[in-house]
């Protein structure tokens, strides 16, 4: 099965839970994407794919710049992974295929 699509998530960060859609567009070994909520829409950035795992970084801007060190794992339908900011320790995402 194709870990391409777009994935209905929902992060628990230190602002509440923020939902988005994660796109994935996988190319091998690689793959590029978004992730778009309510604070914007950040891009996939050295998105890597190992079987049905992904590891990419998204660069935040708002409320203030910071890397965002992620890995996900799909299983069919559903995406679970987590999120890292720095400082401010990991928090869990989980998300849906559309």
């Amino acid at each position: 099965m194709s870990l391409d699509g777009a994935y209905d998530c929902i992060t628990k960060s230190p602002l509440g839970e923020q939902k988005s859609v994660f796109t994935v567009i996988s190319d091998g070994s690689s793959f590029t994407g978004t992730n778009a909520g309510d604070l914007g829409s950040l891009d996939v950035i050295d998105g890597k794919v190992d079987g049905n795992q992904l590891s990419w970084k998204m660069e935040m801007t708002s409320p203030f710049p910071m890397t965002l060190d992620c890995t996900a794992t799909i299983e069919g339908d559903s995406l679970k992974g987590t999120v890292s900011i720095g400082a401010f320790g990991s928090f869990p995402m989980i998300g849906t295929r559309q």
